[in-house]
């Protein structure tokens, strides 16, 4: 049995799966590295799913701004001086708005008040996920239909062909609701040793809300959101309290122990990703796997 990393990236159009790959592993071994660990990265496989919704990648030769496969955030080493702060009242605010949410946005049985805002809000920014929450097919294009079913059966695929081995599970963003579909509806009898949810929107009231519409089309018809079952050693989530997306990150209060007694532990951490231009984005890829108590996760997996 060998122990292998898979990753799944978030939203938005990728540069060539290659060149994302190998910037997911910079930034892994920087972190180790920082942390003083030797440990050497096995076996690493990216789940690429960009190229089912953009034709064509973006492009790290492209030096145009205005070009539309420009990339304005390549992988950068981390700053050495970076340095955060408690930000102890915003944490405070992120707490009390995650609750709020739930109540302002969910009914009991976990559907959504007032959805057109919510609606509204993914169609304007986020074209990936509408894509990948349209219901209704009948009078959708055919070929918009499958790409939903196209993601899933990637980290399906994946899953199956390392059936056999141990399995870190990196999700992303976007790419820990594909991680949790996939594990609890789509291929549940997948096994994962360890699933890593870095910036992830989980918690946010639309998706519970979709998550809910799932189990009710179930035979058990569950009315709780809980762990997918294939999970059997962790499930550690990662947020950086000024990510944006991760607004409800404590996702070890909205889902429940799987049979194996596992659940989300919830990490605060600090994305010290900035661009070549200087600009922080707390919700990168790249900052999150180098973080310290990622580093550690990986770490023990990798040595337990």
């Amino acid at each position: 049995m060998a122990r292998i990393i898979l990753g799944i990236h978030g939203l938005g159009n990728k540069p060539d799966k290659d060149t994302l790959s190998k910037w997911w592993k910079l930034s892994m071994e920087e972190g180790l590295e920082r942390q003083g660990f030797k440990t050497k990265l096995p076996e690493f496989k990216m789940v690429y799913w960009a190229d089912i919704l953009y034709p064509q990648p973006l492009n790290k030769t492209i030096e145009d701004p205005d070009d539309p496969y420009f990339i304005d955030e390549k992988y950068t080493s981390a700053p050495p001086d970076f340095e955060r702060k408690s930000y102890r009242v915003r944490k405070k605010i992120v707490r009390f708005l995650g609750k709020k949410l739930h109540r302002i946005f969910l009914n009991e049985d976990f559907t959504l008040r007032y959805s057109f805002i919510p609606d509204y809000i993914i169609r304007r920014y986020f074209t990936d996920l509408d894509i990948y929450y349209k219901d209704a097919c009948e009078n959708e294009d055919p070929e918009e239909c499958k790409k939903k079913e196209l993601i899933k059966q990637r980290l399906s695929n994946a899953l199956k062909e390392h059936e056999n081995d141990e399995l870190f599970l990196i999700a992303h963003s976007m790419g820990s609701i594909i991680a949790f579909d996939v594990l609890s509806f789509f291929a549940p009898e997948s096994k994962v040793h360890t699933l890593i949810t870095i910036g992830s929107p989980l918690g946010l009231p639309l998706v519970i809300s979709k998550i809910a519409s799932q189990y009710k089309n179930k035979p058990s018809g569950r009315r709780e959101m809980v762990t997918p079952p294939g999970i059997q050693g962790n499930w550690l989530n990662f947020s950086d309290v000024l990510d944006k997306i991760t607004l409800s990150y404590k996702l070890s209060r909205k889902f429940k122990f799987n049979e194996n007694a596992i659940k989300p532990r919830d990490f605060a951490v600090a994305n010290d990703y900035i661009s070549e231009d200087g600009v922080p984005n707390p919700h990168k890829s790249f900052g999150y796997l180098r973080t310290e108590k990622f580093s550690r996760a990986l770490h023990e997996f990798l040595t337990h």
